[in-house]
Order: structure tokens, then sequence, then C-alpha cells
């Protein structure tokens, strides 16, 4: 039996040997190696993310088996990289880049774009046609509108949608003749994203629910917090460039009550202790009135 291998397999062998020499160097090379899901991505939406991000990341297709001898040629400088096989199912996209994996993630997150429907793709929203002008001539598609529920007329030589309406309703399969219409309507109604298995970073994979960010969130806790820092430092009295104007208010406030209650006369009090003894002595006044007739004209 020969063991001479033929010429073709010989090559093949040593063409994977340099893509995995290759792709270890780039693993290498990057502090974040991100692991994408390639199914459905359509080659639109890759082009749009290379094209904005091309100086900050590198996007690689590559076979997962060679991925994983690439991932242990790399194990001994990177350790903890070796996990990222576990998510090595299916098409996959490589994005590495020195970004950190929680920016890599709020990237994609921000960079969803807008795709036309195809046939068999699932309605994120209800898909609703407005009212108005299509812009297109009236010929058999006007049978395509009726089929689907929407009404028309024909008007100054075009189609017009007469009502908003529903054309597909969340969660429903988009159909071909749904699909058709969308894109002689020119719209785009498939919100996309490129999403993040995992990404490894300083020695630790982060799956794809531990890098989700809620901004909004983020922010609300944020403000809560920094509300109640500002509440506890003004009421422990504690002086800070936020709370000094209300600090010392409070103090002027106290001090002039204070003083006012202790009928000590200062510029600012006096006329709080006259005011105060008009008052106690009207009171005193009318008490007296009620038993003596003469004083009742003095306190009216």
């Amino acid at each position: 039996m020969s063991l001479i291998m033929p010429a073709k397999a010989v090559k093949a062998k040593d063409l994977k040997k340099l893509e995995v020499e290759k792709l270890a160097e780039l693993l290498g090379k990057y502090k974040v190696i991100a692991v994408c899901d390639l199914m459905k991505v359509r080659t639109v939406q890759l082009q749009t993310l290379r094209t904005k991000f091309r100086d900050q990341m590198l996007f690689k297709v590559a076979k997962n088996n060679l991925v994983r001898f690439a991932l242990d040629r790399v194990s001994s400088g990177k350790p903890g990289i070796e996990k990222l096989k576990e998510f090595l199912e299916g098409p996959n996209l490589f994005v590495l880049t020195d970004l950190s994996a929680f920016k890599l993630s709020m990237l994609f997150d921000q960079n969803r774009i807008m795709l036309p429907a195809k046939v068999g793709d699932v309605a994120q929203t209800d898909i609703v046609v407005h009212k108005g002008n299509t812009g297109l001539p009236p010929g058999p598609i006007i049978s395509d509108f009726s089929d689907l529920g929407i009404p028309t007329k024909i008007e100054s030589g075009n189609i017009m949608i007469t009502k908003d309406t529903t054309m597909v309703k969340a969660g429903e399969t988009i159909s071909e003749k749904a699909a058709s219409l969308l894109g002689k309507l020119g719209i785009k109604p498939i919100e996309a994203k490129l999403r993040i298995k995992a990404a490894y970073e300083d020695g630790v994979v982060y799956p794809s629910d531990l890098l989700a960010v809620d901004l909004e969130g983020f922010r609300r806790d944020l403000e809560a917090a920094a509300q109640a820092a500002y509440n506890l430092t003004l009421n422990a009295g504690i002086p800070t460039p936020e709370t000094l104007p209300l600090l010392l208010a409070k103090a002027s406030t106290e001090a002039l009550n204070l003083l006012a209650n202790a009928n000590i006369p200062t510029p600012e009090t006096l006329p709080l202790i006259l005011a105060k003894a008009r008052s106690e002595a009207l009171a005193l006044a009318q008490k007296l009135a009620s038993k003596d007739e003469s004083l009742k004209d003095l306190v009216g």
C-alpha cells in the first residue's frame, strides 16, 4: 500500500496549515475576539459594517475547525480563549478589534440597518403601508393590493392607498406577494444587526447576555444614584459645590428663627419681633375686651 499522498491532498493540507497560522497571528494581535452569528446575515449588511468600521475592527470569515486549531495555538498567550470553542456552531463571522467587548456590542446595537423583506422573513413589528400616492401606475399589481387587503383607487394616473393599512402583523411570516409589494413600495421593514454570540477579552469569555447593555436603564440608574447621593449629603449637612447653597440658606433661616424666637433684635429679626409683639398684644386686647367694654373700640 502506497503512503504517498496525492499532490492535491498535500497542497490542500499545506493551505489549511497556512490558514491556521494566519488566523493564529490575527487572534494574537487583537485584544478582543468576538464570535458573531452569520446565519441570515445579508451581504449588504456586512458590507455596511465593513465600510463604517474599517479602521476600528477586522471582519473575518473562517471555517470553525480551522479557528479551533488557531485558538489552541494562541491559548498559551491568551489564557481562557479556548472557551470560545463552545460557540463555534453553525456559520460564524469573527470580529477582531482593540475596542472593549462591551463597546463593540453597543456599536453593533446602535448600527442596526433596515433591509428589504424576503419571503419567509418574520415581521418584527406590524408592517403598515400608509395612505397616499404610491407612485405606481395601475395594472395587474392592483390585484396584489386587493389580495393583501389594502384599499386603493386610481388618481392622476397612479395607484393611491386610501387608508393606512397593516399589511403584515408582528410575528407573521412574510409571503412572496407581500415581500414583492413591499419592495415595489420601497419599504424596508426588517431591522437587522450583527449578533455577538460571545467575545473574549483579557482572559474572560463573555456570552451575549452579559454583553447586552441597556443604555437607557443605565442612564436612569445613574440619575437615581446621583439624586440619592445629593439627598444624603444635603440631609447630613455635608458641604459640596452642589449642596452648599441650600445648606447656607437652611442655616440662615434657622439662625433667623432662633434669634427671632429669643427676641434678640438685629436688622433682620426686628421686623419679625415687632410683628410678633403686635400680634400678641392684639390677642391679649381681644381677651380683655370681652370683659371691658371700653377696650372694644381699640381692637376693632
